[in-house]
């Protein structure tokens, strides 16, 4: 007996920078079982309907992370999506490459800029010089000592998380998901000598311009979750610095206004974050502000209920020094 197919179609990107004047989606139709991969469509789809199609891949077993592409919108491996759930919700399935990357041809995208900013943040072990070990000679860790990793050595590099990035998009300067998970693996590790340096480097380095929206953590194959590393990178160099510089006394600010009055007192904030010399040259900016919504400049009364929210931070506080006791 036959497996069932359904009628499948493909709507790809398709760009060569060299011949084209600009980029098209050729549709591709085919009859395949719903547990097709979406890989295993477009290798179909090259083998039998258009060799010139370009795309990359490798172990098409969620390993090497080289099939990472966009489909209907969502950065994902190919070789791990089935094409049936994505025909039921969509009715077609659009492939593109990923965002934040220059597209060489086609599905394949220049991943230098990722690359780039994983080299930047120094993926290595930075050891004492004066306190060389010696040759031969391991320096293990404890289970609880390798368990401040978390998810942080699943990453496959695949650059999802990468491409589902609005900070990158938005700002250069952002490294990115994946750069800032591996950061926070080295500056766990007992072992790494770097850690102060890395963590004051790192506040005015980008670590403030996460949007805190969470798509790199939908995007990862590996459940790695580079949202919660980042947050927990935050605290940590706030632990290491202080709240030195702008992102992170805006982060302190709204957290303590939200514990005092249960909503923003906006005039305040402002005046936290960017201090009084800030303030100043964005004089303009808050006249207009006020003209508009005067209300703003005054300090709000505590909401309705306050106390409960002091009892919420109580608990947030309680279950963060018991995640964080040996």
């Amino acid at each position: 007996m036959s497996e069932a197919t359904v009628k499948a179609t493909f709507d790809v990107y398709r760009f060569d920078p060299v011949r084209d004047a600009g980029p098209r989606y050729d549709r591709y139709v085919l009859d395949l079982p719903p547990h097709t991969p979406v890989l295993t469509a477009l290798l179909q789809v090259r083998a039998d309907l258009d060799p010139s199609l370009t795309l990359r891949y490798s172990c098409r077993s969620a390993i090497c992370g080289s099939c990472a592409m966009q489909i209907n919108s969502k950065s994902r491996l190919a070789c791990e999506a089935p094409i049936g759930p994505e025909l039921a919700r969509d009715g077609r399935i659009v492939v593109e490459p990923m965002r934040n990357q220059p597209v060489l041809r086609d599905l394949v995208v220049d991943q230098e800029p990722f690359w780039r900013e994983y080299r930047r943040i120094e993926p290595h072990l930075i050891l004492d010089p004066r306190h060389p070990m010696p040759e031969g000679t391991a320096n293990p860790m404890t289970p609880a000592e390798v368990d401040r990793f978390k998810e942080t050595p699943r990453c496959i590099a695949c650059a999802a998380c990468y491409s589902a990035c609005p900070a990158v998009e938005a700002d250069p300067a952002f490294p990115g998901p994946m750069a800032l998970a591996k950061l926070y693996r080295f500056v766990v590790d007992p072992r790494d000598q770097g850690q102060q340096d890395r963590l004051v480097k790192i506040q005015t380095d980008g670590l403030w311009l996460c949007l805190r929206c969470h798509l790199c953590t939908e995007a990862c194959p590996k459940d790695v979750r580079p949202s919660e590393r980042i947050r927990d990178l935050k605290e940590l160099a706030i632990a290491a610095q202080g709240a030195t510089e702008p992102g992170s006394r805006h982060a302190l600010a709204f957290k303590e206004n939200i514990r005092e009055r249960g909503q923003l007192n906006e005039m305040k904030l402002a005046r936290q974050t960017a201090g009084l010399p800030g303030l100043v040259t964005q004089v303009p900016q808050g006249i207009r502000i006020w003209r508009k919504k005067p209300e703003l400049l005054h300090a709000p009364h505590p909401i309705e209920g306050a106390d409960q929210v002091e009892k919420i931070y109580e608990a947030l506080d309680d279950g963060k020094t018991k995640e964080d006791a040996p």
